[in-house]
């Protein structure tokens, strides 16, 4: 990971924490019921999430409870905007800009001197089945501030407005009480330290709950994608609810996403797009086991690259050309089968989100296919960094290269 952290493209754009500010965050960690941090220097994202500490605990999800219930700490006002690198669900970013932009005012307010834990509550806890995703269209944010300390502001006022009356401004023992609380806490008077509970609607999205499931209802039909093939088979056995049901390798679900204009399949089109070179070179690297050059050297050489895929076995270089081959002979011969050259790893991965959809559908629907085929490295960085972390430590170091040099260039 040495290297993604250099290039930026692991736990980068983040807020550097130390000092006090990493004691706050070890107080927040302690609220949540996580053990603190050993590190006195580190960086969050928008959710408070640190890519050192997930290092620390190994663990990505630290900042959870359980995969439905989400939190976040936000210990600075300059967390926003920032990245959110490790979401449990396709909303979270959104979620964290819409705290922000509700709340810009006190959040600077509190962060002056503490910190706000935020609670993501789905109540998927409360929930028995991946069904009970269909019920709700409200997610429920609530914020806790580090030490009470709006309601020590309660409290400092009450103590106030008690010395105001009659003549309890003789009163020592009162006297006494607001002076320590005041060199306690300061003045609290004038300040905002209470954060309401902000609902926010959601209609189509992804969540790890349940092993992950995609949920989407903003379409002709609803339907359930799962990723977990177990949760997928306990869940087909229901036939009580009205929504079509697919484990995301399924096969038919291609047919089911274009029939209900979810995604597009212009393949022709799809042939000659910068994201079928990555895909067709990132499959050419499954297959390569004794190549004398780099891939950096190999991938970036029209060359080299044709000159070693020659040298495959003929079955896999037909897989590897077979789009290609496909389009090309179709110009001679109309009557040629589209499945006998084109095979179903470049069909499903050549899916693009329909052309009709809202950019935050289209960004949903990203995340699908590439869970469905995650087989393009830029898609797999952009939309499931967790899966991409984790192929990335499987992958040759000089393909780990130009992958990384990819994704510079693209997010330049």
């Amino acid at each position: 990971m040495k290297k993604l952290k250099e290039a930026g493209l692991y736990g980068g754009a983040l807020v550097p924490v130390s000092g006090s500010l990493a004691q706050r965050y070890n107080e927040c960690l302690a609220m949540l019921g996580v053990a603190p941090t050993a590190l006195t220097n580190f960086a969050i994202d928008a959710m408070g999430w640190s890519p050192e500490i997930a290092t620390e605990k190994g663990e990505n999800y630290y900042l959870n409870i359980g995969e439905a219930n989400t939190n976040a700490i936000i210990i600075s006002p300059e967390q926003r905007y920032k990245p959110v690198h490790m979401p449990s669900h396709s909303f979270d970013r959104d979620l964290m800009e819409a705290v922000f932009a509700a709340n810009n005012r006190i959040i600077r307010d509190i962060t002056k001197d503490a910190a706000i834990c935020v609670h993501i509550d789905q109540k998927i806890d409360a929930f028995y089945e991946p069904f009970d995703l269909l019920r709700y269209d409200t997610i429920t944010v609530t914020f806790d501030i580090l030490n009470q300390l709006d309601v020590k502001q309660a409290e400092q006022n009450e103590l106030i407005a008690t010395f105001q009356e009659g003549n309890n401004f003789i009163n020592r023992e009162l006297h006494k009480k607001l002076i320590e609380n005041a060199k306690k806490y300061g003045d609290l008077r004038h300040r905002k330290l209470t954060i309401d509970p902000l609902p926010l609607k959601v209609s189509s999205f992804y969540t790890r709950a349940f092993g992950g499931v995609f949920v989407l209802k903003d379409f002709i039909t609803d339907i359930m994608i799962f990723e977990d093939k177990a949760v997928f088979d306990k869940a087909i056995t229901d036939t009580g609810h009205d929504v079509a049901l697919f484990h995301k390798d399924h096969d038919e679900l291609i047919d089911k996403l274009v029939k209900d204009f979810i995604i597009d399949n212009d393949l022709k089109k799809a042939s000659k797009s910068k994201r079928f070179d990555r895909i067709k070179k990132h499959r050419f690297m499954e297959h390569s086991k004794e190549a004398t050059h780099s891939f950096v050297e190999i991938l970036d050489s029209h060359f080299l690259f044709k000159k070693y895929i020659t040298s495959l076995d003929i079955e896999v270089q037909k897989q590897l050309n077979g789009v290609e081959l496909f389009f090309q002979k179709s110009i001679i011969n109309k009557e040629i089968k589209q499945e006998d050259y084109i095979d179903t790893v470049y069909y499903k991965a050549l899916h693009q989100p329909h052309s009709s959809l809202e950019e935050e559908q289209a960004e949903l629907i990203w995340k699908l296919l590439i869970k469905m085929q995650p087989i393009d490295p830029l898609h797999l960085y952009w939309y499931d960094k967790a899966q991409f972390y984790e192929a990335y430590q499987t992958w040759p170091d000089t393909y780990q290269d130009w992958v990384i040099q990819g994704i510079l260039e693209e997010n330049s």
